[in-house]
């Protein structure tokens, strides 16, 4: 983090974006006193570190916040509020919240994507092309226009230009999050890795796709949460194949395996054990039912950011 910041000093760079590592107020990068914070949706993941409730994981981020910063804060369950409100109350901060000061009005889904309408803290902004999939990228989309604007000091009566707006959104990429990489049949590649994340995977599946026979493969590392991954993914997912990615930290993949059949019966679990054995058998499953054609039949790869990089070289 510390050679990342020099680096950064030295180009130097007009913006940086920084992502925190883990949780927040611990993290390395919190050495930064940052004028806009952003916290995107909080659900239960690294409990080991973070604790197992909302609102202690929300704590943990809300260490991100200092005095006179503005907050740019998703939309939260209420348990994950609470410390972010207390927060802000106790320093000083400004926040501004998803379906109150900032929200999407509008999502229609089109060709590629989605058709948006945002209101950002400066109006509205319509007729947004997002070449991404799913509810939770027009979320994303408006939590980070709401950034933007805080951060050049847009807000009631000073808007951002509308068409470099629209030009930016267009221009989007999410490697990794419901990416094609392949056709004939469909190969998805997706980086949710806790239930969190596969429900929105899910969701967008249901509404944005049409496969009447989706394979699922999956790798997970072995501190996630693998049921709770697989039970939001198993609604979808006609038959699964189990593997493990190349990651140390992969949960093997018989131990995955027994996971999978308390939740997808016996009948609908495959597994292999390594990735690109575990690619072929989806691919194999996936077309034996087509009845001539491969329309409406896919392949989702999914589970962990390290599984979706070790597909994406194999596919890519």
């Amino acid at each position: 983090t510390a050679l990342a910041f020099a680096a950064f000093a030295d180009a130097p760079v007009d913006v940086a974006v920084v992502e925190v590592g883990l949780g927040g107020a611990e993290d390395s990068t919190n050495v930064l006193h940052a004028g806009t914070a952003v916290i995107t949706p909080i659900g239960l993941d690294h409990t080991e570190w973070l604790g197992d409730t909302l609102t202690d994981i929300a704590l943990a981020k809300s260490g991100i916040i200092y005095p006179g910063a503005t907050v740019i804060c998703a939309a939260q369950q209420e348990e994950a509020i609470s410390p972010i409100l207390d927060r802000c109350a106790e320093i000083g901060a400004t926040i501004a919240r998803e379906g109150l000061e900032f929200g999407v009005i509008r999502r229609d889904v089109a060709v590629g994507g989605q058709m948006l309408t945002l209101q950002g803290l400066g109006g509205v902004y319509d007729e947004v092309f997002l070449p991404l999939h799913g509810a939770h990228q027009a979320q994303n989309a408006v939590v980070a226009l709401a950034a933007v604007e805080a951060f050049l000091g847009a807000g009631a009566g000073k808007q951002l230009d509308a068409e470099v707006v629209r030009e930016g959104f267009a221009a989007a990429t999410s490697p990794g999050r419901l990416e094609r990489v392949r056709t004939a049949p469909t190969i998805l590649i997706d980086a949710a890795h806790n239930p969190h994340g596969m429900a929105a995977t899910a969701n967008a599946l249901t509404e944005e796709f049409s496969f009447r026979h989706l394979v699922a493969v999956v790798a997970v590392l072995g501190d996630k949460d693998a049921a709770g991954v697989l039970e939001q993914l198993e609604p979808v997912a006609a038959q699964v194949v189990v593997t493990r990615n190349s990651s140390p930290r992969a949960m093997p993949a018989e131990e995955l395996g027994a996971v999978a059949r308390e939740i997808f019966g016996p009948d609908r679990v495959t597994v292999e054990q390594e990735l690109p054995d575990a690619i072929a058998t989806g691919v194999a499953l996936a077309e034996s039912d087509v009845d001539g054609e491969l329309s409406g039949v896919g392949v989702l790869i999914t589970g962990s950011i390290v599984t979706v990089a070790d597909a994406r070289k194999l596919l890519k």
